[in-house]
Protein backbone atom coordinates (compact mmCIF):
# COMPACT_ATOMS: atom_id res chain seq x y z
CA UNK A 1 0.00 0.00 0.00
CA UNK A 2 2.87 2.50 0.82
CA UNK A 3 4.42 1.90 -2.11
CA UNK A 4 1.86 2.54 -4.38
CA UNK A 5 0.94 5.54 -2.41
CA UNK A 6 4.33 7.02 -3.04
CA UNK A 7 4.54 6.23 -7.04
CA UNK A 8 0.51 7.65 -7.00
CA UNK A 9 1.29 10.95 -5.66
CA UNK A 10 4.56 11.30 -6.46
CA UNK A 11 3.98 10.81 -10.40
CA UNK A 12 0.22 12.31 -10.01
CA UNK A 13 1.69 15.69 -8.64
CA UNK A 14 4.28 15.78 -11.43
CA UNK A 15 1.34 14.76 -13.68
CA UNK A 16 -0.53 18.50 -13.05
CA UNK A 17 3.06 20.38 -13.38
CA UNK A 18 3.72 20.59 -9.57
CA UNK A 19 7.50 21.83 -9.15
CA UNK A 20 9.79 18.72 -8.46
CA UNK A 21 10.23 20.26 -4.50
CA UNK A 22 6.87 20.56 -3.66
CA UNK A 23 5.59 17.02 -5.39
CA UNK A 24 8.44 15.69 -2.94
CA UNK A 25 6.85 17.11 -0.23
CA UNK A 26 3.65 16.33 -0.88
CA UNK A 27 4.27 12.33 -1.32
CA UNK A 28 6.12 12.52 2.58
CA UNK A 29 3.14 14.07 3.78
CA UNK A 30 0.67 11.73 2.00
CA UNK A 31 2.93 8.76 3.63
CA UNK A 32 2.81 10.18 7.10
CA UNK A 33 -0.96 10.97 6.80
CA UNK A 34 -1.43 6.71 5.43
CA UNK A 35 0.80 6.11 8.62
CA UNK A 36 -0.90 8.27 11.16
CA UNK A 37 2.04 10.11 11.87
CA UNK A 38 1.52 13.74 10.02
CA UNK A 39 3.52 16.45 12.05
CA UNK A 40 4.43 19.43 11.14
CA UNK A 41 7.91 19.84 13.25
CA UNK A 42 8.49 16.57 11.91
CA UNK A 43 8.15 17.94 8.26
CA UNK A 44 10.15 21.11 9.04
CA UNK A 45 12.69 19.27 11.49
CA UNK A 46 13.94 16.85 8.14
CA UNK A 47 13.54 20.04 5.76
CA UNK A 48 16.60 21.62 7.59
CA UNK A 49 18.49 18.56 8.49
CA UNK A 50 18.24 17.70 4.81
CA UNK A 51 20.29 20.64 4.46
CA UNK A 52 22.43 20.61 6.96
CA UNK A 53 25.07 19.17 5.56
CA UNK A 54 28.95 19.69 5.22
CA UNK A 55 29.26 18.02 1.68
CA UNK A 56 27.01 19.75 0.14
CA UNK A 57 28.48 23.19 0.89
CA UNK A 58 30.46 21.77 -2.29
CA UNK A 59 27.86 22.73 -4.44
CA UNK A 60 27.56 26.33 -4.23
CA UNK A 61 31.05 26.62 -5.00
CA UNK A 62 31.32 24.35 -7.58
CA UNK A 63 28.22 26.38 -9.33
CA UNK A 64 30.09 29.71 -8.59
CA UNK A 65 33.61 27.90 -9.79
CA UNK A 66 31.73 27.13 -13.30
CA UNK A 67 30.09 30.55 -13.67
CA UNK A 68 33.67 32.49 -13.01
CA UNK A 69 35.10 30.18 -15.41
CA UNK A 70 32.50 31.11 -18.39
CA UNK A 71 32.32 34.32 -17.52
CA UNK A 72 36.33 35.21 -16.85
CA UNK A 73 37.26 33.80 -20.57
CA UNK A 74 38.42 30.68 -19.17
CA UNK A 75 36.77 28.25 -21.19
CA UNK A 76 37.16 30.40 -24.32
CA UNK A 77 40.92 30.21 -23.70
CA UNK A 78 40.82 25.97 -23.74
CA UNK A 79 38.99 26.13 -26.61
CA UNK A 80 41.37 28.37 -28.86
CA UNK A 81 44.33 25.94 -27.71
CA UNK A 82 41.96 23.01 -28.74
CA UNK A 83 41.60 24.58 -32.12
CA UNK A 84 45.41 25.83 -32.83
CA UNK A 85 46.19 22.25 -32.00
CA UNK A 86 43.73 20.57 -33.99
CA UNK A 87 41.88 22.94 -35.95
CA UNK A 88 43.76 21.96 -39.31
CA UNK A 89 43.09 18.30 -39.04
CA UNK A 90 40.16 16.23 -40.83
CA UNK A 91 36.98 16.57 -38.51
CA UNK A 92 39.38 18.38 -36.20
CA UNK A 93 36.61 20.63 -35.01
CA UNK A 94 34.78 17.81 -33.57
CA UNK A 95 37.95 16.67 -31.33
CA UNK A 96 38.11 19.95 -30.32
CA UNK A 97 34.79 20.00 -28.86
CA UNK A 98 35.08 16.21 -26.90
CA UNK A 99 38.76 17.52 -25.34
CA UNK A 100 36.71 21.19 -24.27
CA UNK A 101 33.87 18.80 -23.00
CA UNK A 102 36.04 17.13 -20.64
CA UNK A 103 37.77 19.70 -19.59
CA UNK A 104 35.43 21.69 -18.98
CA UNK A 105 33.47 18.61 -16.73
CA UNK A 106 36.56 18.53 -15.00
CA UNK A 107 36.15 22.13 -14.02
CA UNK A 108 32.17 22.64 -13.48
CA UNK A 109 30.29 19.30 -13.10
CA UNK A 110 27.34 20.61 -14.66
CA UNK A 111 26.28 18.90 -17.85
CA UNK A 112 23.66 22.18 -19.03
CA UNK A 113 26.24 24.31 -18.34
CA UNK A 114 28.85 22.80 -20.28
CA UNK A 115 26.81 21.92 -23.10
CA UNK A 116 25.81 25.86 -23.27
CA UNK A 117 29.08 27.42 -23.02
CA UNK A 118 30.90 24.77 -25.82
CA UNK A 119 28.06 24.86 -27.79
CA UNK A 120 27.76 28.80 -27.72
CA UNK A 121 31.42 29.03 -29.13
CA UNK A 122 31.56 25.79 -31.21
CA UNK A 123 28.39 25.80 -32.79
CA UNK A 124 29.01 28.76 -34.96
CA UNK A 125 32.47 27.82 -36.15
CA UNK A 126 31.16 24.24 -36.84
CA UNK A 127 28.70 25.35 -38.80
CA UNK A 128 30.62 27.81 -40.62
CA UNK A 129 33.27 24.98 -41.60
CA UNK A 130 30.98 22.83 -42.92
CA UNK A 131 29.68 20.52 -40.27
CA UNK A 132 26.33 19.34 -40.30
CA UNK A 133 24.56 21.59 -37.64
CA UNK A 134 22.25 18.78 -35.96
CA UNK A 135 25.46 16.18 -35.92
CA UNK A 136 27.54 19.07 -34.13
CA UNK A 137 24.94 20.11 -31.69
CA UNK A 138 24.11 16.25 -30.60
CA UNK A 139 28.05 15.68 -30.38
CA UNK A 140 28.21 18.63 -28.31
CA UNK A 141 25.05 17.15 -26.13
CA UNK A 142 26.99 14.06 -25.55
CA UNK A 143 30.21 15.76 -24.84
CA UNK A 144 28.72 17.78 -22.11
CA UNK A 145 27.29 14.67 -20.13
CA UNK A 146 30.71 13.67 -19.46
CA UNK A 147 30.53 16.83 -16.83
CA UNK A 148 28.20 14.65 -13.93
CA UNK A 149 30.68 11.56 -14.26
CA UNK A 150 33.97 13.56 -13.77
CA UNK A 151 35.30 15.16 -10.81
CA UNK A 152 33.87 17.58 -9.44
CA UNK A 153 30.51 16.61 -10.12
CA UNK A 154 28.05 17.99 -8.39
CA UNK A 155 25.34 14.53 -9.42
CA UNK A 156 28.01 12.68 -7.43
CA UNK A 157 28.24 14.66 -4.77
CA UNK A 158 24.11 14.46 -4.36
CA UNK A 159 24.51 10.75 -4.61
CA UNK A 160 27.32 10.41 -2.31
CA UNK A 161 25.24 13.12 0.23
CA UNK A 162 22.16 10.73 0.02
CA UNK A 163 23.63 7.52 0.20
CA UNK A 164 26.38 8.38 2.69
CA UNK A 165 28.83 6.95 0.33
CA UNK A 166 32.41 8.48 0.27
CA UNK A 167 32.17 11.96 -2.52
CA UNK A 168 36.33 11.57 -2.72
CA UNK A 169 36.22 7.80 -3.78
CA UNK A 170 33.46 8.74 -6.21
CA UNK A 171 35.25 11.22 -7.45
CA UNK A 172 38.15 8.92 -8.05
CA UNK A 173 35.67 6.40 -9.73
CA UNK A 174 34.25 8.99 -11.96
CA UNK A 175 38.04 9.92 -13.73
CA UNK A 176 38.02 6.46 -16.00
CA UNK A 177 34.67 6.02 -17.26
CA UNK A 178 34.16 10.18 -18.03
CA UNK A 179 37.45 9.76 -19.73
CA UNK A 180 36.43 6.20 -21.59
CA UNK A 181 32.94 8.60 -22.51
CA UNK A 182 35.46 11.01 -24.39
CA UNK A 183 37.04 8.12 -26.32
CA UNK A 184 34.38 6.68 -27.62
CA UNK A 185 32.87 10.11 -29.01
CA UNK A 186 36.46 10.25 -30.61
CA UNK A 187 35.68 7.23 -31.86
CA UNK A 188 31.93 7.54 -33.01
CA UNK A 189 33.08 11.16 -34.58
CA UNK A 190 35.91 9.50 -36.94
CA UNK A 191 33.45 6.83 -38.23
CA UNK A 192 30.79 9.47 -39.35
CA UNK A 193 32.98 12.07 -40.97
CA UNK A 194 35.50 10.13 -41.84
CA UNK A 195 34.37 10.94 -45.62
CA UNK A 196 33.42 14.01 -45.49
CA UNK A 197 34.61 17.28 -46.77
CA UNK A 198 34.93 20.40 -44.71
CA UNK A 199 36.56 23.90 -44.50
CA UNK A 200 39.64 23.06 -42.23
CA UNK A 201 41.68 26.22 -40.62
CA UNK A 202 44.83 26.92 -41.26
CA UNK A 203 47.65 25.20 -39.36
CA UNK A 204 48.95 27.21 -36.81
CA UNK A 205 52.77 27.19 -36.67
CA UNK A 206 55.00 26.48 -33.68
CA UNK A 207 54.68 30.08 -32.19
CA UNK A 208 51.03 30.37 -32.33
CA UNK A 209 50.43 26.72 -30.65
CA UNK A 210 52.57 27.94 -27.76
CA UNK A 211 50.79 31.51 -27.12
CA UNK A 212 47.52 29.61 -27.19
CA UNK A 213 49.06 27.27 -24.57
CA UNK A 214 50.42 29.96 -22.61
CA UNK A 215 47.51 32.22 -22.68
CA UNK A 216 45.26 28.99 -21.43
CA UNK A 217 47.86 27.55 -18.95
CA UNK A 218 45.81 28.67 -15.98
CA UNK A 219 42.58 27.15 -16.88
CA UNK A 220 44.54 23.77 -17.24
CA UNK A 221 46.02 23.76 -13.59
CA UNK A 222 42.10 23.97 -11.83
CA UNK A 223 41.56 19.67 -12.56
CA UNK A 224 45.29 19.07 -11.82
CA UNK A 225 44.48 21.48 -8.39
CA UNK A 226 41.33 19.48 -7.81
CA UNK A 227 42.49 15.63 -8.86
CA UNK A 228 45.80 15.82 -6.95
CA UNK A 229 44.52 17.59 -3.68
CA UNK A 230 41.71 14.86 -3.38
CA UNK A 231 44.71 12.14 -3.91
CA UNK A 232 46.81 13.90 -1.52
CA UNK A 233 44.94 14.35 1.21
CA UNK A 234 45.15 18.37 1.01
CA UNK A 235 41.65 18.90 1.60
CA UNK A 236 37.90 17.15 1.40
CA UNK A 237 35.66 17.43 -1.51
CA UNK A 238 34.10 20.60 0.05
CA UNK A 239 37.24 22.45 0.96
CA UNK A 240 38.07 22.05 -3.33
CA UNK A 241 35.13 23.38 -3.99
CA UNK A 242 36.21 26.44 -1.88
CA UNK A 243 39.53 26.04 -3.63
CA UNK A 244 38.18 26.46 -7.34
CA UNK A 245 36.07 29.29 -6.99
CA UNK A 246 38.96 31.22 -5.32
CA UNK A 247 41.02 30.21 -8.23
CA UNK A 248 38.33 31.04 -10.89
CA UNK A 249 38.14 34.45 -9.09
CA UNK A 250 41.77 35.19 -8.91
CA UNK A 251 42.68 34.09 -12.61
CA UNK A 252 39.48 36.01 -14.36
CA UNK A 253 40.31 38.73 -12.33
CA UNK A 254 43.57 39.15 -11.68
CA UNK A 255 45.61 37.02 -14.28
CA UNK A 256 43.38 37.65 -17.58
CA UNK A 257 41.03 40.99 -16.12
CA UNK A 258 38.06 40.00 -18.14
CA UNK A 259 35.85 39.95 -15.00
CA UNK A 260 34.19 43.05 -14.50
CA UNK A 261 32.40 44.12 -11.28
CA UNK A 262 29.19 43.90 -13.17
CA UNK A 263 30.13 40.89 -14.59
CA UNK A 264 30.80 39.29 -11.11
CA UNK A 265 27.70 40.55 -9.81
CA UNK A 266 25.57 38.95 -12.28
CA UNK A 267 27.99 35.64 -11.83
CA UNK A 268 26.52 35.81 -8.02
CA UNK A 269 23.41 36.29 -8.49
CA UNK A 270 22.79 33.44 -10.91
CA UNK A 271 24.99 31.30 -8.86
CA UNK A 272 22.62 31.69 -5.81
CA UNK A 273 19.68 31.06 -7.90
CA UNK A 274 21.00 27.88 -9.69
CA UNK A 275 22.44 26.68 -5.61
CA UNK A 276 18.81 27.68 -4.04
CA UNK A 277 17.01 25.29 -6.90
CA UNK A 278 19.58 22.65 -5.96
CA UNK A 279 19.46 22.73 -2.12
CA UNK A 280 15.50 22.88 -1.74
CA UNK A 281 15.22 19.96 -3.93
CA UNK A 282 17.84 18.23 -1.63
CA UNK A 283 15.84 19.53 1.17
CA UNK A 284 12.11 18.80 0.41
CA UNK A 285 13.79 15.09 -0.77
CA UNK A 286 14.42 14.78 3.36
CA UNK A 287 11.29 14.48 3.94
CA UNK A 288 10.24 11.88 1.54
CA UNK A 289 13.50 9.81 2.33
CA UNK A 290 12.71 9.47 6.17
CA UNK A 291 9.18 8.98 5.37
CA UNK A 292 10.50 5.82 2.84
CA UNK A 293 12.62 4.45 5.71
CA UNK A 294 9.66 4.36 8.05
CA UNK A 295 7.10 3.19 5.83
CA UNK A 296 9.62 0.54 4.80
CA UNK A 297 9.29 1.32 1.06
CA UNK A 298 13.54 0.45 -0.18
CA UNK A 299 12.43 -3.16 1.96
CA UNK A 300 9.23 -3.51 -0.37
CA UNK A 301 11.20 -3.00 -3.43
CA UNK A 302 14.05 -5.32 -1.99
CA UNK A 303 11.34 -8.14 -1.74
CA UNK A 304 10.15 -7.55 -5.30
CA UNK A 305 13.77 -7.81 -6.84
CA UNK A 306 14.74 -10.18 -4.43
CA UNK A 307 15.12 -13.23 -7.19
CA UNK A 308 18.20 -11.00 -8.74
CA UNK A 309 20.26 -9.51 -5.78
CA UNK A 310 22.00 -13.19 -6.65
CA UNK A 311 22.85 -12.18 -9.82
CA UNK A 312 24.44 -8.74 -10.03
CA UNK A 313 24.78 -8.13 -13.85
CA UNK A 314 20.85 -9.12 -14.03
CA UNK A 315 20.07 -6.89 -11.07
CA UNK A 316 21.93 -3.80 -13.01
CA UNK A 317 20.56 -4.25 -15.94
CA UNK A 318 17.01 -4.17 -14.70
CA UNK A 319 17.67 -1.22 -12.51
CA UNK A 320 19.51 0.61 -15.63
CA UNK A 321 16.26 -0.13 -17.46
CA UNK A 322 14.44 1.24 -15.03
CA UNK A 323 16.32 4.53 -14.49
CA UNK A 324 16.41 5.32 -17.86
CA UNK A 325 13.21 5.13 -18.55
CA UNK A 326 12.25 7.68 -15.62
CA UNK A 327 15.08 9.72 -16.41
CA UNK A 328 13.10 10.37 -19.93
CA UNK A 329 10.28 12.02 -17.86
CA UNK A 330 12.60 13.80 -15.04
CA UNK A 331 15.68 15.83 -14.63
CA UNK A 332 18.74 13.65 -12.76
CA UNK A 333 18.82 15.55 -9.44
CA UNK A 334 14.97 14.87 -8.04
CA UNK A 335 16.15 11.07 -9.83
CA UNK A 336 19.15 10.94 -7.45
CA UNK A 337 17.48 12.13 -4.89
CA UNK A 338 14.21 9.81 -4.67
CA UNK A 339 15.42 6.68 -5.90
CA UNK A 340 18.51 6.26 -3.92
CA UNK A 341 17.46 5.67 -0.52
CA UNK A 342 15.30 3.04 -2.72
CA UNK A 343 17.27 1.06 -4.29
CA UNK A 344 20.65 1.44 -2.34
CA UNK A 345 19.20 -1.36 0.37
CA UNK A 346 19.30 -3.79 -2.49
CA UNK A 347 22.33 -2.89 -4.05
CA UNK A 348 23.82 -3.82 -0.96
CA UNK A 349 22.02 -6.78 -0.41
CA UNK A 350 23.22 -8.16 -3.92
CA UNK A 351 27.19 -7.36 -2.89
CA UNK A 352 27.52 -4.61 -5.06
CA UNK A 353 29.85 -1.84 -4.29
CA UNK A 354 27.85 1.37 -3.88
CA UNK A 355 30.66 3.62 -5.13
CA UNK A 356 30.24 1.35 -8.38
CA UNK A 357 26.82 1.59 -8.26
CA UNK A 358 26.95 5.59 -7.91
CA UNK A 359 29.09 5.72 -10.53
CA UNK A 360 26.66 3.99 -12.89
CA UNK A 361 23.87 5.03 -11.70
CA UNK A 362 24.74 8.80 -12.48
CA UNK A 363 26.02 7.88 -15.65
CA UNK A 364 22.70 6.27 -16.58
CA UNK A 365 20.92 9.61 -15.16
CA UNK A 366 23.65 11.59 -17.15
CA UNK A 367 22.57 9.76 -21.21
CA UNK A 368 18.98 10.53 -20.13
CA UNK A 369 19.43 14.12 -19.91
CA UNK A 370 19.68 13.70 -23.73
CA UNK A 371 16.14 12.18 -24.15
CA UNK A 372 13.50 13.42 -24.69
CA UNK A 373 10.49 14.66 -23.85
CA UNK A 374 12.39 15.87 -20.47
CA UNK A 375 16.17 15.99 -22.00
CA UNK A 376 17.37 19.01 -20.71
CA UNK A 377 20.66 18.87 -22.17
CA UNK A 378 19.38 18.04 -25.22
CA UNK A 379 16.55 21.01 -24.90
CA UNK A 380 19.76 23.06 -23.77
CA UNK A 381 21.65 22.28 -26.99
CA UNK A 382 18.66 22.74 -29.32
CA UNK A 383 17.97 26.32 -27.96
CA UNK A 384 21.78 27.42 -28.91
CA UNK A 385 21.89 25.69 -32.12
CA UNK A 386 18.45 27.24 -33.37
CA UNK A 387 17.23 23.42 -34.51
CA UNK A 388 14.46 21.47 -33.60
CA UNK A 389 14.80 18.82 -30.41
CA UNK A 390 13.95 16.07 -32.91
CA UNK A 391 16.28 17.31 -35.42
CA UNK A 392 19.03 17.31 -32.71
CA UNK A 393 18.23 13.93 -31.72
CA UNK A 394 18.49 12.35 -35.25
CA UNK A 395 22.02 14.01 -35.35
CA UNK A 396 22.59 12.67 -32.11
CA UNK A 397 21.88 9.02 -32.33
CA UNK A 398 25.22 7.78 -33.62
CA UNK A 399 26.87 9.29 -30.16
CA UNK A 400 24.06 8.39 -27.94
CA UNK A 401 24.35 4.52 -29.06
CA UNK A 402 28.29 4.63 -28.14
CA UNK A 403 27.58 5.95 -24.26
CA UNK A 404 24.77 2.88 -23.98
CA UNK A 405 27.70 0.30 -25.98
CA UNK A 406 29.55 1.95 -22.96
CA UNK A 407 27.47 1.65 -20.18
CA UNK A 408 27.08 -1.68 -21.04
CA UNK A 409 30.88 -2.46 -20.97
CA UNK A 410 30.67 -0.76 -17.35
CA UNK A 411 28.07 -3.11 -16.13
CA UNK A 412 29.89 -6.58 -17.54
CA UNK A 413 33.21 -5.19 -16.16
CA UNK A 414 33.34 -3.55 -12.84
CA UNK A 415 37.11 -2.79 -12.98
CA UNK A 416 36.84 -0.36 -15.57
CA UNK A 417 35.41 1.94 -12.96
CA UNK A 418 36.75 0.37 -9.68
CA UNK A 419 40.71 0.45 -10.37
CA UNK A 420 40.96 4.33 -9.95
CA UNK A 421 40.23 3.75 -6.09
CA UNK A 422 43.42 1.94 -5.69
CA UNK A 423 44.92 5.63 -5.97
CA UNK A 424 43.66 6.72 -2.76
CA UNK A 425 45.78 4.32 -0.95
Amino acid sequence: MELALFLLVLLGCIAIGMPIAFALLMTGIALMLQMDMLDSQLVTENLVSGANNFSLMAIPFFILAGELMNAGGITRRIINLGLAILGHKQGGMGYVAIVAAILFASLSGSAVADTVALGLVMIPLMVKAGYDLNRSCGLIATGGIIAPILPPSIPLILFGVTSGVSISKLFMAGIAPGLMMGVMLAFTWWLVTRREKTVLLPKRDRKEVLQAARDSIWALFLPVIIVAGLRFGIFTPTEAGVVAAFYALFVSTVIYRELSLVALYEVLVSSAKMTAVIMFLVAASAVTAWMITMADVSGIVTDMLSGLTSNPILLLLVITALVLIIGTVMDLAPVILILTPVLMPVVMKAGIDPVYFGVLFVLTLSISLLTPPVGTVLAAISSVGNSTMIAVFRGMWPFLIAQLILLLLLIVFPQLVLFPLGLLH
